[in-house]
C-alpha cells in the first residue's frame, strides 16, 4: 500500500507538469524507489509506462487545444513536445492519425449534428 501512496504523488507531478521535461529519476526519487523499481511498479499499478502516461495526458491536452483552433506547431510546444514532427509522431502512434486529420473529423462530426 506504501507503494499505491508513493506512485499517486509521483503520478499527480506528472500530471501538474506534462507540458515540462520529467523525468524518471525525479519520479523515482518522489516515489522514494530506484529507477528501475518505479518504472515496474508504475507499469503494474497503471498498465503503461511513465512515458506513455505522460505521453498520453500530453496528446488529450494537444487535442484540446487544437478544437480549440491552436495551431499544431504551437500545440506541440505548448504539451511540452520538443518540435512539431515530435508532436506528429505521437498524435499518430496514440490516436491513428495526424493532428490535421483529427481536426478534419473533428469538423465533420460538428457539421454532421447541425
Amino acid at each position: 500500500m506504501k507503494n499505491a501512496i508513493n506512485l499517486n504523488a509521483a503520478r499527480a507531478f506528472i500530471e501538474a507538469h506534462f507540458d515540462e521535461p520529467v523525468t524518471l529519476a525525479q519520479l523515482a526519487a518522489l516515489s522514494a524507489l530506484s529507477v528501475s523499481r518505479f518504472a515496474t511498479v508504475f507499469r503494474q499499478q497503471y498498465g503503461s509506462s511513465p512515458y506513455r502516461y505522460l505521453c498520453g495526458l500530453r496528446i488529450q491536452r494537444a487535442q484540446a487545444l487544437l478544437l480549440e483552433g491552436m495551431p499544431g506547431s504551437v500545440v506541440a510546444t505548448e504539451v511540452g513536445f520538443f518540435d512539431q514532427s515530435h508532436f506528429g509522431r505521437h498524435f499518430k502512434k496514440c490516436c491513428g492519425m495526424t493532428p490535421s486529420m483529427f481536426i478534419e473529423r473533428a469538423g465533420a462530426k460538428v457539421s454532421a449534428r447541425e
